[in-house]
């Protein structure tokens, strides 16, 4: 049996002594266990559940109610909903590793200031962009600012809570240098507060002080001291599926979209997917969030981009090639 379903010796005794797959026999004097040809397939399932981690209970609940596809599906789709949130935060907390290594292999002891010179229309337009995706979890203190990155190619404002990215290019900025801080959101509504008149605008980073220097006005704060997760590999895979959109027409799509009530984590919660179809494909999104990252774009020509049903939906502008509104999919049962 251990050869024909994948199990252990070991793994056949302990689900045994559960109770899930008793063999057909045991010989008294070897204690060697023997199975029935019928049992092969429920071993073969087994080991399958337990590849994917599935706990004992639930394995147990499988093989009770194999014939009964709605309890199965409750059971599997709680477990994936599961694999797919620790997946999410494994993602998470690596690219903040990656980040602390790139960190450690760029900075100096005494780095020094960096300034970016924009202006106050285009830094006000940029961080309007990106600030519906901040994080407002507290046990996630890196995902609540706003991530000003700077580098030869781009200077970019970036933000997101797990569920969106948005990511807002400052066109035309002039750094002088290479930069990645963390914008606590009090010092952003004061930037923002303080942008009523346009004007050459200069951000200044020194150690841990940050200064925006606005017609008018200076705006002084201290970056945050959280490690922002590495945003560009989530960006890197291209969507295998484009749509050309017009926003207006999307949002219309989005109100007559059907809605469904899903369940998504193992506490039975649940929350409203709103269903697209964009091309031939098929995704559960959340209708508030897709509406936010629809405000805060130019209102024109819109490139959609997706890899499936449970990727990413990507929207681009093509009028502002460096900006992107990403948006994490609800798994639609």
């Amino acid at each position: 049996m251990a050869r024909e379903s994948g199990l252990s010796v070991s793994a056949l005794r302990f689900y045994d002594g559960a109770g899930v797959l008793m063999p057909a026999r045991v010989d008294p004097q070897s204690s060697y266990r023997f199975y029935g040809d019928d049992q092969v397939v429920t071993a073969r399932l087994i080991a399958r559940l337990r590849r994917v981690g599935l706990p004992l209970a639930d394995i147990r609940r499988v093989l009770e109610h194999r014939r009964e596809p709605s309890v199965v599906e409750e059971v599997l789709g709680a477990h994936l909903a599961r694999l797919e949130d620790g997946l999410a935060d494994a993602r998470c907390e690596l690219s903040a590793a990656r980040a602390l290594l790139d960190q450690e292999k760029s900075v100096t002891a005494f780095p020094a200031p960096v300034s970016i010179r924009t202006t106050a229309a285009e830094l006000a337009a940029a961080l309007r962009a990106v600030g519906h995706a901040v994080g407002k979890d507290p046990e996630l203190p890196m995902l609540t600012g706003v991530l000003l990155d700077v580098d030869d190619a781009a200077v970019r404002l970036v933000a997101t809570d797990r569920y969106r990215l948005a990511v807002s290019a400052l066109a035309g900025a002039e750094p002088n240098g290479e930069l990645r801080a963390l914008l606590p959101v009090a010092l952003v509504d004061e930037v923002l507060a303080a942008c009523g008149d346009d004007g050459p605008t200069t951000i200044c980073v020194e150690g841990d002080a940050i200064t925006v220097e606005m017609p008018g006005r200076t705006v002084c704060g201290q970056r945050l001291d959280h490690d922002f997760p590495d945003y560009r590999r989530i960006l890197r895979s291209s969507g295998a599926h484009r749509v050309d959109s017009e926003a207006a027409a999307l949002r219309a799509q989005l109100a007559a979209a059907p809605i469904l009530p899903v369940s998504t984590g193992p506490d039975g919660a649940e929350e409203t997917a709103t269903v697209l179809t964009l091309g031939s494909v098929e995704i559960g999104v959340n209708r508030e969030f897709l509406l936010e990252a629809l405000e805060v774009g130019a209102g024109g020509q819109l490139v959609l981009e997706l890899d499936g049903p449970i990727a990413p939906l990507v929207l681009r502008d093509p009028a502002r090639p460096g900006d992107v509104r990403m948006l994490m999919p609800i798994r639609l049962p």
